[in-house]
């Protein structure tokens, strides 16, 4: 099986098997899955938005996904038969203000346009403080994920590790 790291504001899919690595923060992740075609792909978006200035490059939600979905389109999967994992969109800093973090609005959008293109989302690891290492298996679609705590927080939960197959189960 072939291997490939995804960095931030890129995208991958191809036919052939591969296994993706890719460590999120505030980022989010978008893992696409045909399971007729066995065919999936991967997404690692910076901000939520695309402002029109510019080149529209996957560094933005609303870019990234819209380019892996037409990626995947190409291969002869079909929207209809999609199903999406989200990962990522952490709060890495508490900047002590009101605001919406990256990592919450990145999240958003990820929501938005999945629904508008009915594209079920079937697990999630999302939010919280913790970074995320995943892995992604193209053929089948399985994600394994290791969160990596920040240290303030308890060190029993440092390095938790999480198969997703359609649902989070704790290994």
């Amino acid at each position: 099986m072939s291997e490939h790291f995804l960095y931030p504001g890129m995208l991958f899919a191809e036919q052939e098997t591969h296994r993706v690595t890719t460590v999120l923060g505030s980022c989010i992740a978008v893992c696409l899955y045909d399971p007729i075609r066995r065919i999936g792909g991967i997404n690692h978006y910076m901000l939520p938005l695309w402002n029109g200035e510019g080149l529209p490059t996957p560094r933005y939600g609303n870019v990234a996904i819209i380019a892996l979905i037409e990626r995947l389109q190409k291969f002869g999967c079909l929207t209809t038969r999609m199903q999406a994992k989200l990962f990522g969109g952490a709060a890495m800093w508490d900047n002590g203000n009101s605001f919406v973090s990256v990592g919450e609005r990145n999240i958003n959008q990820a929501w938005l346009m999945l629904e508008r293109y009915e594209i079920p989302v079937v697990a999630q690891d999302l939010g919280g403080s913790a970074s995320r290492k995943i892995i992604f298996y193209s053929e089948t679609g399985e994600v394994l994920l290791r969160r990596q705590h920040s240290t303030f927080q308890s060190e029993r939960r440092s390095g938790d590790e999480i198969a997703v197959s359609g649902q989070l189960v704790a290994r």
